[in-house]
């Protein structure tokens, strides 16, 4: 192994050594890798070893100057051991060599001894060819005097040819036309023409061009028959054009045959597809039924289950469907239409010209006429099916719709490649585009429509006797006052709001999903740029859904008119479910239904777009305006019966009061049921901390040194005070309320509104009556009453106490003999009532 080590390591550094070897003389001789001389800048040094200009001289005496001694022996051995260095190299090359030089002489010698040989071939050639040229000239001498008489001959003999060919022209294209070779017969013609035209002053000539002339316009009249016929091959019909333009035919009238012809077949399929566009006897009927229905994707429970409204309508032509329709218009008109531009441009277009015709430009005249042929059938074309698109009126399956147009733009662009810069393809991406957004329209419309008849069940739900106002007074006042329960009106208002925002969410949904058909990746107008930004964007989000939207919150805003208009017949809990929805819209359904859209169309905001922020506040706003008129038709509700209790009663001639009246019964019992309705939507909200006799508050002020003091003046004529200045005075200290402000979205807000608004209008009715004692003693009462139960419902009890206590005030200052009730005979009379 050690043996077989130091061997490689031998070889491994007698190569290395002939490198360097090889290495050195080719950087001696400005040698590259590749053996040629590198082109390098002659150095002008004369110190420089390896330069042209080396001066031996002058480099000793610069060392000699440089240097010491000892460097200079130094570089005396250096100097010893390259030139023996190169010296031993040198002659290991030659060894190394030595066959190769060897070879190279043999070569030169053989090469020396093969040039001699060949030089004796060539010098024997070049004697060969001298003497064949001699021959050729002897040969050319002997032959020159019969030259000229034999080309003299031979001119005689071709036009002799060509008389023949002239007398004989006649009967040559009569058989020709009697073998229909129309072709052959054409360029016979053409070629003696020009010599019959020249020599037709002649008469032997003049009658042969009589004859060829009637001959031709016998065979141009079979050309134009064949070519009428149209029942020949496309070979023989481009045959016929071009022999026909050949024979001095109007290219242009050829064209306008040619298309005619073609137009009379393509109107036959524009006719049949018209006859499937038949009137429809009852068109008004079928759009209001069918424009506003959707796919029954309504959730389980839903006020719409009972009465379902998406029936599909069937269309006008109730034939065929709309993808029939479109499939017999590509499969009859526009493949025909194909084939016409195809066989067109090859007879007049595509077809090589030659000689005469190439001059005419033909092709451009041509082309021209074929632009206006296609453009004005594809536009009556389009209005058959325009027509037709519209008459798909019935939202529940989008998907026959898109495949329809699909296919109708995809059969475009074969004429789109057959004829470019045609306005067709065009032209139906814009009846595609139209038809998407009328289709969007119909879709809004369609959601509009479920929308209304939404809350039409939901109202039509609200009035039946288990969900009225009434029903629930009663289970409300009854769980509050001691009474009996009921389980289902509670449940039933919650139900119809989760239902109604279900049904409507599942209806965009479906709508979405529906539209999204329009913008699927196997749709191959899909990929337009107006299908991938303007159609999601615009058409979708903004005419759709944020559409749909303000909608809502419009038509909302719409039941809170004055009660001469719509608004005044809205059910109450209609209102409040009304406001809660658009809340839930407000806080969470807008931002979800829209971040919907944007992840399933792949929305990019390109043009300006509706915000969210800006729905969301719109809704919010309906909400507001929806909850306030809730309060405002509420409290008047509740102030009518107040008020119709204090006008329809004789105050001064009244009996003593022995019990509670049976209003201020129900008026607490109607505040009980609307606390318990609006419950059921809406959070309890902040109160203030209650007084723990807030019960009993309203009697002890009525029976405190304050209200002695206040009814002091009117029981001694010489009160040195006035009481209306007691009483002005006390409204300074207090604050001010605002009877008809804006709720906030909690329980405890609405019903501080109501009260408020109910509270007042009994001041104000007590206000316009005078009272004797029993009646003032009345209102104490009754006023007791109403504090015993109304201080739970408010946010702050002592608005209750203050409203309670201007009527008190009032009715006392309207009393002709004021007396006031004991405290303890009116909680006697408050607690047996």
């Amino acid at each position: 192994m050690s043996g077989e080590a130091d061997g490689s390591v031998v070889v491994s550094e007698d190569g290395g050594r002939r490198r360097r070897v090889h290495g050195m003389l080719k950087l001696y001789y400005g040698m590259n890798e590749e053996g040629k001389a590198e082109e390098q800048p002659e150095s002008l040094d004369p110190c420089d070893i390896n330069g042209p200009h080396f001066d031996p001289e002058v480099f000793l005496n610069k060392l000699r100057r440089e240097c010491s001694l000892a460097e200079l022996m130094d570089q005396e051995t250096c100097m010893v051991k390259q030139i023996r260095s190169l010296d031993s190299d040198m002659q290991t090359l030659v060894y190394e060599n030595y066959n190769k030089f060897i070879s190279a002489t043999d070569t030169i010698r053989k090469m020396k001894n093969d040039f001699k040989k060949m030089e004796d071939e060539m010098d024997c050639l070049s004697a060969n060819m001298a003497a064949i040229t001699e021959f050729s000239a002897r040969i050319s001498g002997t032959l020159q005097d019969q030259h000229a008489q034999i080309t003299k001959l031979s001119g005689v003999h071709t036009l002799l040819r060509k008389l023949q060919f002239l007398f004989e022209l006649p009967a040559r294209l009569n058989k020709c036309l009697e073998l229909q070779a129309y072709a052959q017969a054409v360029r016979s013609h053409r070629r003696a023409r020009c010599v019959l035209q020249q020599y037709s002053h002649l008469p032997s000539f003049k009658g042969i061009q009589d004859d060829c002339h009637a001959i031709m316009d016998k065979l141009a009249q079979e050309l134009r028959q064949k070519f009428r016929d149209g029942g020949s091959s496309a070979k023989d019909l481009s045959e016929c054009v071009e022999l026909l333009l050949q024979l001095d035919e109007p290219a242009e009238e050829l064209c306008d045959k040619f298309l005619s012809h073609a137009r009379s077949r393509l109107v036959s399929d524009l006719q049949g597809l018209e006859a499937e566009i038949r009137p429809y006897p009852s068109a008004s009927t079928v759009k209001d039924a069918s424009a506003h229905r959707l796919p029954s994707t309504a959730a389980a429970g839903s006020p719409t289950d009972a009465s379902p409204k998406t029936s599909a309508t069937p269309s006008p032509s109730s034939n065929t469907d709309i993808l029939e329709f479109i499939d017999r218009g590509c499969n009859e008109f526009v493949s025909s239409l194909c084939l016409v531009i195809t066989s067109y441009q090859e007879l007049f277009i595509n077809h090589a010209q030659t000689g005469e015709l190439a001059s005419k430009n033909i092709p451009q005249m041509a082309n021209g006429k074929l632009h206006a042929f296609v453009d004005d059938l594809a536009a009556q074309y389009f209005s058959l099916v325009e027509r037709r698109i519209q008459e798909e009126k019935g939202v529940a399956d989008n998907s026959l719709l898109v495949r329809a147009l699909d296919r109708f733009h995809r059969r475009l662009q074969a004429v789109a490649k057959l004829l470019p810069g045609s306005a067709v393809p065009n032209q139906g991406t814009e009846i595609v585009i139209r038809a998407a957004t009328e289709r969007v329209k119909q879709y809004l419309s369609a959601l509009q429509s479920f929308y209304m008849d939404s809350l039409t069940d939901v109202r039509q739900a609200l009035a039946t006797p288990r969900l009225s106002v009434a029903g629930a007074s009663v289970a409300g006042g009854g769980a509050l006052l001691g009474g009996p329960t009921s389980r289902d009106a509670p449940s039933s208002l919650p139900e119809l709001l989760s239902s109604l925002s279900a049904s409507i969410l599942n209806q965009i949904k479906s709508v979405l999903a529906s539209v999204h058909l329009f913008t699927a990746k196997d749709i191959t107008f899909s990929n337009k740029p107006y299908f991938k930004g303007e159609f999601c964007s615009q058409g979708v989000r903004e005419s759709l859904v944020v559409s749909f939207i303000k909608f809502v919150c419009q038509s909302s805003r719409q039941f809170c008119e004055s009660a001469g208009d719509k608004g005044g017949s809205t059910p109450p809990a209609l209102l409040l479910l009304l406001s809660r929805l658009c809340l839930d819209y407000e806080t969470s359904t807008i931002s979800y239904i829209l971040t919907l859209t944007d992840e399933q169309f792949l929305v990019q905001h390109h043009s300006p777009v509706t915000p969210v922020t800006t729905l969301c506040a719109e809704a919010r706003e309906a909400a507001q305006k929806l909850l306030n008129h809730y309060v405002k038709v509420q409290g008047l509700i509740i102030s009518q019966m107040l008020r119709k209790s204090v006008e329809t009663r004789d105050w001064v001639n009244t009996i003593e009061p022995r019990n509670v009246r049976a209003v201020m019964k129900r008026v607490v019992e109607d505040t009980t049921s609307i606390d318990v309705q609006v419950g059921l939507l809406y959070e309890e909200g902040v109160r203030k901390a209650h007084s723990s006799d807030s019960s009993k508050r309203t009697f002890s002020v009525y029976s405190s040194s304050r209200q002695q003091a206040r009814y002091a003046a009117s029981y001694t004529p010489s009160a040195p005070m006035d009481t209306n200045l007691l009483s002005n005075i006390h409204k300074l200290f207090s604050e001010r309320i605002d009877i008809f402000s804006s709720v906030e979205f909690n329980k405890v807000s609405v019903m501080t509104g109501i009260i408020k608004i109910s509270l007042k209008t009994f001041l104000e009715c007590v206000r316009l009556r005078t009272f004797g004692r029993y009646g003032l003693q009345q209102i104490q009462v009754d006023c007791h009453y109403l504090q015993m139960y109304l201080w739970r419902f408010v946010s702050d009890e002592n608005l209750v106490h203050f409203l309670l206590d201007e009527i008190v005030g009032s009715s006392a200052h309207r009393c002709l003999d004021p007396a006031p009730m004991e405290q303890s005979v009116i909680e006697v009379i408050c607690e047996r009532g």
